[in-house]
């Protein structure tokens, strides 16, 4: 593989990486940021990184990062995850705004309260839109194991989701 190859490669993947960050509730910013702090961090390690699993370096890199910044910014302010309500709903009325709203907080505490790993994979499952067969490819892992952890992951998802509304009272 010669040089633009590879640069192309990585491009590629680290924009990939830019995506997921964003569909995780990252800035813009924050997601170039992490990216280019990942690509440095490639650089300068690329003698001991695996170069046949590139991707998945990259990816874990790139997440642990990005935890890392979320972590910090936490301890300042909560950040609440972003999601496109001009694709879920067609026209925005305010009551539909509101439930999105509310839709939107439910989501992400039931995300911060399922396990971290149920919680990625389902948001490189429904939010990235990855097949099955690259998370089993990013986590090295077999596709049945990514299957069973998902399934496990939506399980959680849906008794926690059920157990806030019940505590709603709804």
């Amino acid at each position: 593989m010669n040089e633009f190859d590879f640069g192309e490669l990585l491009f590629q993947s680290l924009n990939k990486n830019k995506k997921y960050l964003i569909n995780m509730g990252a800035s813009v910013e924050d997601a170039e940021d992490v990216i280019q702090d990942t690509a440095y961090k490639f650089l300068t390690y690329i003698d001991s990184v695996d170069i046949s699993n590139i991707d998945g370096w990259l990816f874990r890199v790139s997440v642990n990062s990005y935890y890392d910044l979320y972590r910090k910014r936490k301890r300042q302010s909560n950040i609440l995850m972003k999601f496109n309500v001009k694709e879920l709903f067609e026209e925005v009325t305010p009551e539909k705004a509101a439930l999105q709203m509310e839709l939107k907080r439910d989501i992400h505490k039931i995300l911060e309260i399922i396990k971290p790993k149920h919680a990625e994979f389902l948001i490189l499952k429904y939010s990235t839109g990855l097949k099955i067969e690259d998370i089993a490819h990013l986590y090295e892992m077999k596709v049945n194991s990514v299957k069973t952890i998902l399934h496990r992951a939506r399980k959680q998802f849906i008794e926690e989701y059920g157990r806030i509304h019940n505590d709603k009272g709804e």
